[in-house]
This record gives structure tokens, sequence and C-alpha cells, in this order.
């Protein structure tokens, strides 16, 4: 199915029929499977190299097709499914880093990746420097003879930053470092790494891709040697996803381009309304071109995405106002939704950092990052327009 185009690919990869011919994909809600003989049983756990179920924590149909479904997305060989985005994260960073190592990461990482690399990752002999977004050529001081990894969102969570993708690579691949994108802001409708140069892509599926609100996941793609070690981590470990969110977030995928589309459409619209608006200081949207890396945007991304942010000029008290005055969109921590949600990262997503750190990644006490949904955009504009009025 290779030659189909991907939103093709995103409907019609789907796990094999059974005898009952259903036309919607199977689930296969068991935790494990049987045997025809002793032998068979045997040779299952003898020979890792069987294509054959053996329990779901290991493998399931279900799961299978989740996986199958992302990695032909984002142009992968192969990829490995787990219970939540942050578990795709962490068995990342567990199943290439060890005591000594060294990771580079972008300081303008999700509340819960920060903490896992300044808190958790020292405790086992794991070093980490950041590095700003917007001085990517900083990157190559950072290096060390033990660099083992750089980490990436791209755009990056709350505040829209983009790193060119290729540029990156080059330095990663000359020095002999793992490259893992972030693309959960983007989704493989609106960005592909791996074309330009990543070794394994992660996803918190629990946003876009499910796009309602619905279940947890996580996956991570990538080259087939790579995700072979990550499988017998998260197979040894735990961290597998459960078939009927694997099923929930398969199904999810048949709409994703469209749903990308509509939702890009509608944040642009909104980047633009507000972009003059007296009570907004800043507003940052990946395809507007007063965007400082607009130009890398359109390089490596086919629209903006769902995600715009802005800053209100009167700082957290206006925020919290803001918040407080909408009548239609949702207060949430969750994005990606169908649905408009509101959130100040200042205070939920980023608030264990402190205030110097959040400065540094552009979270400014007044920053609103609004998750634009489906809803009509005249819609969503009234409901944003009435709460500034009272801020």
């Amino acid at each position: 199915m290779s030659e189909r185009k991907p939103q093709t690919r995103a409907v019609r990869i789907q796990t094999q029929r059974t005898g009952e011919k259903e036309h919607s994909t199977p689930l296969f809600l068991t935790s494990s499977f049987t045997y025809d003989s002793a032998a068979d049983m045997a040779a299952a756990f003898a020979d890792d190299s069987l294509d054959v179920n053996i329990y779901t924590r290991f493998s399931n149909p279900t799961v299978d097709e989740f996986i199958e479904k992302i990695a032909s997305l984002e142009g992968a060989e192969d990829g490995v499914a787990t219970g939540t985005g942050m578990a795709a994260v962490f068995a990342t960073f567990m199943t290439f880093l060890s005591k000594g190592d060294h990771i580079i990461s972008a300081s303008a990482v999700f509340g819960s990746t920060h903490t896992i690399l300044t808190k958790y990752m020292p405790k086992w002999g794991i070093e980490y420097s950041y590095f700003n977004m917007s001085s990517p050529e900083k990157i190559s001081e950072l290096i060390r003879p033990n660099t083992k990894m750089l980490y990436v969102e791209t755009p990056s969570n709350p505040g829209l930053d983009i790193i060119d993708i290729e540029a990156v690579s080059a330095i990663c691949k000359k020095n002999n470092i793992l490259l893992v994108v972030d693309n959960c802001f983007a989704t493989p409708a609106v960005q592909q790494p791996i074309q330009f140069g990543a070794d394994l892509v992660l996803h918190s599926a629990t946003k876009f891709i499910d796009g309602q609100g619905r279940v947890l996941g996580g996956v991570v793609v990538g080259k087939k040697e790579l995700i072979k070690e990550m499988y017998l981590f998260i197979r040894n470990t735990g961290p597998s996803m459960s078939p009927f969110n694997a099923w929930v977030l398969s199904k999810s995928l048949e709409t994703l381009y469209v749903r990308m589309d509509r939702h890009a459409e509608n944040a642009l619209s909104l980047a633009r309304a507000l972009q003059d608006h007296p009570q907004i200081s800043r507003v940052k949207y990946p395809y507007l071109e007063s965007h400082p890396q607009y130009a890398i945007a359109k390089k490596q991304m086919s629209n903006g995405g769902g995600i715009v942010t802005f800053e209100l000029k009167g700082g957290v008290e206006s925020g919290r106002k803001f918040l407080d005055a909408l009548q239609m969109l949702s207060m949430t921590n969750n994005l990606g939704d169908s649905r408009s949600i509101a959130s100040h990262p200042a205070s939920t997503t980023h608030s264990k950092l402190s205030e110097a750190e959040r400065q540094e990644v552009g979270i400014t006490p007044g920053l609103i990052r609004i998750s634009v949904g489906l809803e009509h955009i005249d819609d969503i504009l009234a409901d944003i327009r009435q709460a500034l009025d009272q801020c």
C-alpha cells in the first residue's frame, strides 16, 4: 500500500479480516493468546523472530494496526506504542541512555519532560544540557564525547518555537548522536521529521491523533533496529498500550488529515484576527509571517497546525480574567481536541518551572495557549473577543 497517498493509508491500513468478514477493524480485547500444541508454545518463547502473539504486553493485532499506520504516515520502518505520551518519552530516554551518558535537549519542552531530564535522569547518572531553540548554532558547543541524544519538540509546547530539523540532523549525524523529535503538535499530517533526518519520532497520541480527548496513548517510530531495542524495553518494563485505546486511536487516524486541515484553517484565521487586538501584545503561530521561524515552518510543515498563543498585556491577572470570562471554549490542560481549549501554561503545565526557566522558553505571565478546535471560526472568535473585552 506504500504507493497510495497518506490520506488513503490512514483509512485503509487495517488488521486482516476475521472469518466474520467485518468491514470495520476488529478489536482484540485479550490479555493472552493460545497455541495449537505444546511444541508451538515452546517455540514462541524460544524464538523471538517468530511472528506470533504471546501476550498483549508483548504484541496485539489491534495495537499492531495502530503502529503500522503511524509508521506508514511518518515514513518510518517500524514503531512501538505506549500507554501514554510521557511513557513514550521516558522509554526513549531509558532505552538509549545509560549511566555516564549525556543528552542535549531544547529548553522549550513539555513540563513533564523537563522534570524527567532535571530530576530523574541525574539520579541515574545521566547528564543533560539545554539549548535555546532560537540559537540552534549553540548545539555544537554543547556536544561532549559522551553525548548520545539530541531531543527537540517542533513546534514546541507551548511557545511554538520551530527548529530546522534538517540542520540539526546534520549536526547529529556528524557526531553520531541520535536525533529524537517530538512531533505531537504537528502530527504526520503536517510534518514528517524522518524526511528531514530524524532517527526517532514520538507522539503523545492523546492529543491530535485521538482528536476528541477520549483516551491516552503514546507512540515512537523510526529505524527498525532502534525500534527493536525500544520494543524489548517496553515488553519487559510494561508501559504498553491497551488494545482498546489502540482501536480508538487507529480509527481516529482515519480522519486525521481532514481534522488537521480544519484545525489549521481555523488557527490561522484566529491568529490573523487577533494580531491587532488592543489587549494583546503578541500573537504567535507558525504560519504567521511574523513568526521568527516562519521560513523554516513553511519548509517543513504543510500548514501551521492547530495551536495559537498570544500574550495579554495585563499579565497573570488579565490571563485569569480572560479564562474566567470564556463562555464556549473549554478550560482544561489537554490539547488537540475537536473542541477549542484555552489554558494558561505558567500556572498549569509549566508551573513546576522557575520563573527564570519559564522566561527562557517564552512562557510569560500573560501567555494564553489556544488549542483551536473544529467549531465554526466565527463562534471561536466571538467567544475569545468577548472574553478579551473583560480583561
